[in-house]
């Protein structure tokens, strides 16, 4: 399998790509609409074609590259089907491979940062989305988002894979880019070192964090599989259009 990790420096999104050698076919999982020439870049610069984007959940602070991707080159949009976005190809459902080539990725519903949120297994490493990340977790207060669901999710279905199984999450805001189940299950403040449930729930409600700034544009927007809306204020334009730069991982 080939694998990269790319960066997408304005919202802080880890992109991955997954190529399989034998028939060439790739997957992106989480991309961004900033990244799309990079992406594609990489793409072909590997001798992949782009065959299907995966989304872990609806996000709120970027716009996915799904619909454009598709249009620009014919790759198909799965993401998790309990969404019921009538622009997905494909609906992931836990439990039940998904097949892009010789590659096999394990859909694992997570609810808790949002009710649709999926992880997505394969082999030696684990793409956790929000809900779980590098010594923390995804927010709980938007999107149908419960700290209960989320600490089940993660005690109970994450922590149950091998401690040496790689965490590769959706974001992380201290450029860094891999960490591992045992290691999150060790110091993660949030989760780890024998974090009891209510002790979580008194974490998360104590947050106190700022409305999501790019919310009320990227939620409707990537419910139609990656949309930029029109109307988008002066500030927040960039996170539709195209990066010239953006950094890899």
């Amino acid at each position: 399998m080939l694998f990269r990790q790319l960066f997408e420096p304005l919202s802080s999104t880890c992109t991955y790509l997954l190529g399989c050698e034998e028939t060439g076919q790739a997957l992106l999982i989480d991309p961004v609409v900033n990244s799309i020439d990079r992406d594609l870049e990489v793409v072909a610069g590997l001798g992949l074609k782009l065959a299907w984007t995966l989304d872990t959940h609806i996000h709120a602070d970027h716009i996915t590259a799904a619909l454009h991707l598709k249009q620009r080159v014919g790759s198909r949009i799965a993401a998790p089907a309990i969404e019921r976005l009538p622009c997905a190809d494909a609906g992931v459902l836990d439990g039940v491979p998904f097949n892009v080539g010789r590659i096999a990725l394990r859909p694992m519903h997570t609810p808790g940062h949002t009710d649709g949120h999926f992880a997505y297994a394969l082999d030696d490493r684990v793409f956790t989305g929000d809900a779980l990340l590098i010594d923390g977790c995804g927010r709980t207060d938007f999107q149908n988002g419960d700290a209960a669901a989320l600490f089940e999710s993660v005690t109970g279905k994450l922590f149950a894979l091998a401690d040496e199984c790689l965490v590769y999450p959706a974001h992380d805001y201290e450029d860094r880019r891999v960490s591992s189940i045992g290691q999150e299950k060790l110091r993660n403040p949030r989760l780890g070192a024998g974090r009891t449930r209510d002790e979580f729930l008194r974490i998360m409600a104590a947050l106190d964090l700022a409305y999501p700034k790019f919310i009320e544009w990227a939620v409707p927007g990537n419910r139609r599989c990656g949309v930029c809306p029109d109307d988008l204020p002066t500030e927040m334009r960039a996170y539709c259009g195209r990066m010239t730069e953006s950094r890899q991982g």
